[in-house]
């Protein structure tokens, strides 16, 4: 939950790779198989500018923030 809401905070970078490593505060996370589970399931992705983690609609949804119209 804390890796979400930081992506949601805007506080996470994520690599491009096919297994993506989070970054939070510019520090490498310390939980990269959770923070792969989460891009692999669906929750995390890596947002248009190549560099920012972003939340998915089911990320929102887990967090109980409103997906945008």
């Amino acid at each position: 939950m804390s890796m979400l809401r930081a992506v949601a905070e805007g506080r996470a970078r994520m690599s491009s790779s096919c297994e993506p490593d989070l970054f939070i505060d510019g520090v490498p996370c310390c939980d990269q198989m959770t923070a792969h589970a989460l891009a692999h399931g669906g929750y995390i992705r890596l947002a248009d500018d190549g560099t920012a983690a972003e939340l998915t609609a089911a990320g929102r949804a887990v967090l109980g923030v409103p997906v945008a119209a």
